[in-house]
């Protein structure tokens, strides 16, 4: 029968699996091996309700499809912006760069609609009436944008997040409010068996393939070679027995 090498630091990180969960049964232990060897760090994207079996391979895979960030061109006013060194988030208006912070005026989501609606620079129209659309930032990078003072109005490139619409001033800023906020990690061990969340298609198949009953009996089969596993062995035997009985 085929087996398969399990290193000395693949068995030691078995080793400590199993004594800290001490029923977890054979595929739940194979489950955590082939994480293991092949590196994965399962993550949900959280929004789509999809697993992948990475977060560099859903990062690329967004970012190639143009579905991470856009490129964005935001106004700064000139003179002083109503924004100091504690404000954490703003509201911008896209015509005018005019700004309101979370710290410097009561009600700045209320403002800054009522800004837009009335703004005579905004041509856009939803319905016939002034579109009420405006950008949101808790980038401190941004915010600081706001806080200089400038003797002439300026634009500047910024990038907007395509899932969340904040913006931030790098790309590398989007993507780390994107890990940080959309992305969840999960055991591989967890995820064929929940029913809640889709798996990824590329993902899907390689899980599939490596639940094949062939590799699983090899994984015992090298398994059985290594004392240290015998008292587990003895218990998935039992328990195989067990669930034959039951079914018959």
């Amino acid at each position: 029968m085929v087996t398969i090498a399990i290193s000395e630091n693949l068995k030691e990180e078995l080793l400590k699996f199993l004594k800290k969960n001490k029923k977890a049964d054979l595929i739940t232990t194979y489950l955590f091996f082939l994480e293991k060897k092949f590196n994965i760090d399962p993550v949900l994207f959280i929004r789509d309700k999809m697993i992948y079996q990475s977060q560099d391979d859903l990062v690329k895979k967004l970012e190639s499809q143009g579905k991470l960030w856009r490129e964005t061109e935001i106004k700064i006013q000139h003179g002083q912006q109503s924004v100091n060194d504690q404000t954490k988030k703003i509201y911008i208006c896209p015509f005018t760069g005019k700004v309101f912070g979370d710290n410097t005026h009561p009600n700045p989501q209320d403002a800054i609609y009522d800004w837009v609606s009335k703004c005579p620079e905004n041509k856009e129209r939803v319905g016939g009436l002034k579109a009420k659309r405006f950008f949101v930032s808790e980038d401190p990078e941004v915010i600081k944008n706001y806080i200089i003072k400038r003797k002439e109005p300026i634009t500047k490139i910024v990038y907007s997040s395509a899932v969340t619409g904040k913006l931030f001033n790098s790309k590398e800023a989007v993507i780390d409010d994107f890990i940080k906020n959309q992305l969840k990690p999960i055991p591989l061990e967890e995820v064929p068996n929940q029913n809640r969340f889709q798996i990824e298609e590329g993902f899907l198949a390689f899980i599939q393939t490596q639940l094949e009953e062939s590799k699983i009996n090899a994984f015992v089969e090298s398994l059985s070679q290594l004392e240290e596993f015998s008292s587990y062995m003895d218990q998935w035997l039992v328990e195989e027995k067990e669930e034959s009985e039951d079914e018959a």
